[in-house]
Parts: structure tokens; C-alpha cells; sequence
């Protein structure tokens, strides 16, 4: 017996590709016997009789048969016999062609919700189990609510790139954004006012509540604009201990403040992917990742801490307000928001803005045109307090990547369990997505997936779980060629977190790149404030680019398959087990410094080398995801990779010392220099590998409290 071909046909109703394979499907040759799950192709009197290589005791026969896993149908057929069918080549080209016709890839749009229905009346023709558990949920109407409102503004924003909906105004006409008249089209008395009421406007309560909180330690005035009530998190958020220490040494929490707020550490992650259609060279077993996302914070508590830090050090909140635009001129920023009770606007003027709005942000689309991001992780999960059986999942270990089946309806599928407080897990599934206007990715597809097809992944009746909130987001990422590929600033204005596209190429955590990146975005944001650096040329030094971050973009575009394309179902589990399986025979030290992207230049060099000798199609695969068009640009990514860590070599031993000797003297005189040097100083110290057990440490620690504001 030997299997001949293997399809994913993108279509959850099995029924309907088995009835279509029974009774309009015509092989053209041999003949045709029904089965339960599809059909027997036997060789016909005629030809056997002519024959005479067909073998008697092993007759030649096409098995052709359907199932059903994650919401998708898959069909194989398989040869009894050592001869090939006569005709099988044929046969085979004319069912993948007639099979692709018939079923081909649907990218479903969601419906348009009338005012006078609830949400779950107009969502529940089109996703009855969506609406089915958001119902068990509590406010499971007003999230599911926000759940469709995220899905129909990025669709927004994909399908607009070069013409996005302009939110920001500028009196002067720099870098394409577009501008009006400052007195007769946009008449704002405020803008004429010398004293603004704020040094920093942030736009979004997740993430930037944590750099808000610690800007507003260092002695400046700050005001938090969140569109939700704040404290409420579409997501939960894990790290490891090690980077979450650098919210201590910035000053932000005590010790025992963070442990108040850490619902659960486990020993170990595990990570790995279904091999069962992958050739045994291509199966790898389980990597072990025991610091790795391997702390489950309580979000809701963790944002009321940040919150609470904010308000202590003079800063206010505005919850349950929505941004509406921002006019910018030479003085100061002039914010327009709307109280979404009330339905009142105001206006707030600042020194700068902060968009930490994330993938849904209008300041994000309309600073980078066609380009915002290049991908992103649709992401769907929920917070389950009980109801599994015992045994089905031990609260000490968690899943960081895990996939149960092959590629579905055009994506891979991979799962994250981390275990919460007391009972608690809190799951998700996402996929790895090119940004298509076509098929933009969506959240509420992904959920009808997610509560179909979560009994396959940990056994368990849905209908006895235990619901406490749902989890989802759209998680972005840019592929950089350099660091300035991306714009995340103009004058008096700047972007972190998601709308700067901060993410790790493989677990795409925007909060643990912000976090790692904390110190490096607050000490150079500081000295901006400080001197008053904050035009576009001096903000856009702030970002958090890293060149060994930059070239493993093609890895995560080795995951997705391209809108409106068919792979072999196990192509991307045979990719990621090949390069998972290598990290599981190094040191644990190895994967754990690749996935919190402190990978170096030799290591990463003699794992791809590994990787190609493992799998030498794997180049192959690569190219035929990429193109030739982004394999130029990521040998651009790779010849950086290579300059940055030349220079790095050079200057990391003397240079960040030399700074902290010759700051107190320069930065006084040349303040914008200062900046500049430290953003070097950053860019060839971030990101660098680390030995086993070694905690993070602040070396610029004497940087930032020289740096510390004293007055304004």
C-alpha cells in the first residue's frame, strides 16, 4: 500500500465532497466502488485480462477516501499494488483539477449588522457557536461586539492601505501626511495656546498604560485615552521572569508588588507539531522551553497596577473614550476625543502624542500608506475557569506552540495553553497571515473554528466548560529591511507596541517585545522630552528595531500560505518541525535565546546551515512561499544582519561605557547628538544572547537616573 496523493480541500462539509467524489466525480478509468467514505478504483476484466504484471494475490486498486479534522476535509488516495493503476497520473491530475474547481478557497465576508438587531441575532446565521458561548460568557454581547468592531477596521485598513482615513493634521506638509490650512480649515482656538495641558497624550489603555505609567514616574504630565473601560483586556498576557525584571529595575513595581499580579509559573512549555503526514526525517520531538512566556500575569490586575502607579505620580485616565483625530503644529499637539456615553468631544493639547492603539490603529495606516504591516497573527482564544476532566491538562506545564492537524482552509493552525490562577487556562489559536485585501484574516471565522474543533485539541465537551472571558486580536508584523523601513513617528507624535509593529517573528508577543524593549524606548524618549527634540527627524531614532529580529521575517512568512494558493496539507508542519527539531538537540539556552530574539549571527548562520542539511527542500519550500521579490529583499535583511554584528563586535566592549563617562558633558551642549549616540548605543547592545539563568540587567541604569526629569 502506498500513499499517492493528499489534499486539503477548504470546506468544512464533508458530506458535500463525498457525495461529489461518489457521484460526479468519473475517473475515466477502471472501475468505480462505492465506500463509506469515498470510493475503490479497481482495474477493469478487460485490462487485468491484458495485463499480465498486474499481480494476482496483490489485485492493483485506488483507494479514495475523505475526513474531516479542524473544520476541513482532506482526501487521500492510496495504491494496493507494486504497479502504478493504469492511468493513474491521469487520474489523479484530473481529480486535483476537477477537486479545486469544484471546492475551491472561500474567504467569507462578515454580515452587515442592522441597528435594530443585536449582535447576536445578526452573527448567528453565519457563526452559531460564536454566538452559542459568547452568550455563556459574561459581557459576552458587549465583547462580542468589540470583537466584530476590531475585524471590520482592519478590514478597513487592508483594503485602503494607500488612502487610509486621515486622523492626523499637520500645519506644515511633511512625509506625505496630508495637510490643511491650520486658521480657516481646521479652526481650533486651542492651538493658540503657548502652555499645553499635558507633556504626553497616550491613545490605547493596554500597552500603554505600562509605558505611560513609567513616563509619569519620571516626573511628567500624562494623560491615558482608552476607547474600552480601563483595565479590560482582549488578551492575557506571559512572559518569563527574566524579562519581566526589567519592569523592576526601571523603577516601575517592587518585587512583591509584581509577584501580587503573577497568577501562575509552570515548569516547562512544551512545542510541537503534528508530524503524522511528515516523512521520518522530518518528525521532531518535543522542545522543551521551561522560561519561556512561562509566567501568566493577571492582565486585569496588571493594568489596574499600572493604572494605579499613574495616577499616584499625577496622571490622569480617560476611559470609554475614543480618538478622533490630532492636529499638529509647531508648539504642540491638539487631540480631538469623544466620550462614547456622552457623546461628547474635547479637545486636550500636549507636547506629544503616543499611538499605542495597536493593528487597529488609523495613525498607524496613515503614517506608513500601503505598508502598515506586511502580516499578522489572527488570534482567538478565551479564559476557561473549569469543566475539563480531570487529567486532561496537568496546571504545571504549558502548550507554546502546538498544532494537532495539517494546513486548514489556507492556514496552518497552531494552539498556545497557559495555565492561570487556581483552575484557569487560558487558550488560543492563531495562524500566521499575509496581509491580503482579499482575505484580510478573520477573527470571527477563527472562532467558529475555535469552539468547533477544541475537543480535537484537549479533550473535553465544550457545553461543560466554564467560561470567563474571551481573547482575541489582530497581532501585526512588518518585514524591515533596515530601521528606517518603517515610519512610527512624525512631528510631535510617535508609535509603540502594535502600532509600531514591535513583535516577535515567532510567538508575535507584543507585549514581551515591549517589555524587552522598555528601557530603550523610556531612556530615549526621555531625553527627547528633555531637550525638546521632538520632530520627526528625533522621534523616529526612538523605535525598537533589531536586525536579528529583521531577518527572521522569512521564517514567518515560511508559515503562511499565500492567499488563494494550495500547499501540500504538511508542508508547514514539515518546515517547523524541521527547524524546531534542530532547537530541541541544542542547548536549552539556544531556543530560548531564539524565541526572546536575542539570537546571534553565528548561531543563527549554523542553524539555517543545520536546517538545509536536514532538509535540503526546505530552500526550495522557501522560495516557492517567498518569491523572488522578497528573497532579494531578505538578502538586503541578511547583509545587515552581517553589518550590524561587525559593528556591534567592535563597539560593544568600550562604547556603552564611554557614554556613561562623556554624557554628563555632552548631553548639555548637544542634546540631539546625545540621543543619537544612545540610540547606537541601544542598537548594537539590544538583543544579544545570554548564558543560562542570567536575569536581565540595566546597563545603562546610571544613563537613566541622570536622565530622570526634576522639573517642567
Amino acid at each position: 500500500m502506498k500513499e499517492i496523493l493528499y489534499l486539503e480541500v477548504p470546506i468544512p462539509d464533508i458530506s458535500a465532497v463525498r457525495i461529489w467524489l461518489q457521484a460526479d466525480f468519473e475517473p475515466g478509468n477502471g472501475q468505480k466502488i462505492l465506500t463509506p467514505d469515498g470510493f475503490r478504483l479497481r482495474v477493469s476484466t478487460e485490462a487485468t485480462t491484458a495485463d499480465a504484471a498486474i499481480s494476482e494475490n496483490l489485485p492493483t486498486e485506488l483507494s479514495v477516501f475523505v475526513w474531516s479534522v479542524q473544520r476541513t476535509t482532506y482526501l487521500k488516495v492510496f495504491r494496493w499494488g507494486n504497479q502504478p493503476f493504469p492511468g493513474e497520473g491521469q487520474i489523479l491530475q484530473r481529480l486535483t483539477k476537477e477537486i479545486r474547481k469544484r471546492f475551491g478557497h472561500n474567504y467569507p465576508e462578515p454580515p452587515q449588522i442592522d441597528s435594530s438587531q443585536s449582535i447576536f441575532e445578526a452573527l448567528a446565521p453565519y457563526y452559531p457557536l460564536t454566538v452559542k458561548y459568547f452568550q455563556k460568557m459574561p459581557n459576552g454581547e458587549y465583547d462580542l461586539k468589540r470583537a466584530y468592531w476590531w475585524e471590520q477596521r482592519w478590514r478597513e485598513g487592508v483594503r485602503n492601505p494607500r488612502q487610509p482615513r486621515q486622523v492626523v493634521f499637520s500645519g506644515k506638509g511633511d512625509w506625505g501626511l496630508a495637510t490643511g490650512d491650520w486658521d480657516k480649515e481646521n479652526p481650533n482656538p486651542q492651538s493658540l495656546i503657548p502652555n499645553t495641558q499635558y507633556d504626553l497624550i497616550y491613545i490605547g489603555g493596554a500597552l500603554g498604560a505600562i509605558h505611560a505609567a513609567v513616563m509619569a514616574k519620571l516626573g511628567y504630565k500624562v494623560l491615558l485615552v482608552e476607547r474600552l473601560p480601563f483595565g479590560r483586556m482582549n488578551r492575557e498576557w506571559n512572559i518569563s521572569r527574566d524579562e519581566i525584571q526589567s519592569l523592576v529595575n526601571l523603577g516601575l513595581v517592587t518585587t512583591a508588588e509584581l509577584e501580587t499580579v503573577i497568577g501562575r509559573e509552570y515548569k516547562d512549555g512544551f512545542n510541537k507539531f503534528f508530524d503524522g503526514n511528515n516523512p521520518p526525517k522530518l518528525r521532531s520531538p518535543i522542545l522543551h522551553t521551561p522560561t519561556v512566556l512561562n509566567l501568566a500575569l493577571e492582565s486585569d490586575k496588571w493594568l489596574q497596577l499600572c493604572g494605579q502607579k499613574l495616577r499616584a505620580a499625577g496622571g490622569e485616565i480617560w476611559d470609554e473614550t475614543e480618538f478622533i483625530r490630532a492636529d499638529i503644529n509647531k508648539s504642540q499637539v491638539v487631540v480631538t476625543v469623544k466620550h462614547l456615553k456622552s457623546g461628547n468631544e474635547q479637545q486636550v493639547t500636549g507636547r506629544l502624542l503616543v499611538d499605542a492603539m495597536g493593528t487597529a490603529s488609523p495613525i498607524a495606516w496613515q503614517l506608513n500608506g500601503g505598508r502598515a504591516f506586511d502580516s499578522v497573527c489572527p488570534t482567538v482564544g478565551a479564559v476557561i475557569e473549569g469543566g475539563f476532566e480531570p487529567g486532561v491538562w496537568d496546571s504545571q506545564y504549558g502548550d507554546v506552540l502546538y498544532s494537532h492537524g495539517d494546513i486548514s482552509r489556507g492556514r496552518q493552525l497552531i494552539w498556545e495553553l497557559f495555565p492561570g490562577v487556581g483552575e484557569e487556562l487560558t487558550i488560543y489559536l492563531f495562524h500566521y497571515h499575509q496581509v491580503n485585501a482579499q482575505n484580510p484574516g478573520s477573527l470571527l471565522e477563527m472562532y467558529e473554528d475555535f469552539f468547533t474543533i477544541l475537543p480535537e485539541y484537549r479533550r473535553c465537551d465544550v457545553d461543560k466548560l466554564v467560561w470567563k472571558k474571551p481573547t482575541f486580536g489582530y497581532i501585526p508584523g512588518h518585514f524591515s529591511v533596515s530601521s528606517s523601513d518603517r515610519t512610527v513617528a512624525f512631528d510631535r507624535l510617535i508609535a509603540i507596541g502594535d502600532a509600531a509593529s514591535l513583535q516577535s517573528p515567532l510567538v508575535f508577543t507584543g507585549f514581551g517585545s515591549l517589555v524587552r524593549n522598555l528601557e530603550r524606548l523610556t531612556t530615549l524618549l526621555n531625553i527627547a522630552l528633555k531637550h525638546d527634540l521632538l520632530s520627526f527627524r528625533n522621534l523616529n531614532r526612538i523605535r525598537a528595531y533589531q536586525s536579528n529580529v529583521a531577518v527572521t521575517w522569512l521564517f514567518s512568512k515560511g508559515m503562511m500560505v499565500p492567499t488563494g494558493k494550495f500547499l501540500p496539507p504538511q508542508r508547514i508542519n514539515s518546515m517547523l518541525n524541521t527547524f524546531f527539531g534542530l532547537l530541541a538537540d541544542e542547548p536549552p539556552e539556544v531556543a530560548d535565546n531564539f524565541i526572546k530574539d536575542r539570537c546571534d549571527w553565528l548561531t543563527f548562520n549554523r542553524l539555517a546551515l543545520k536546517a538545509a542539511r536536514k532538509n535540503p527542500a526546505l530552500l526550495l519550500w522557501i522560495w516557492q512561499l517567498a518569491g523572488f521579490k522578497d528573497l532579494l529583499r531578505w538578502l538586503g535583511n541578511y547583509f545587515n544582519f552581517g553589518r550590524h554584528a561587525l559593528v556591534s563586535a567592535l563597539l560593544s566592549g568600550w562604547f556603552p561605557h564611554f557614554l556613561i563617562k562623556i554624557g554628563p558633558v555632552l548631553e548639555p551642549r548637544y542634546p540631539a547628538l546625545w540621543l543619537r549616540l544612545l540610540a547606537i548605543r541601544y542598537a548594537i547592545t539590544t538583543g544579544k544572547p545570554r548564558s543560562p539563568n542570567q536575569l536581565t540587567t540595566v546597563n545603562s541604569e546610571a544613563m537613566i537616573q541622570e536622565s530622570r526629569v526634576t522639573s517642567h
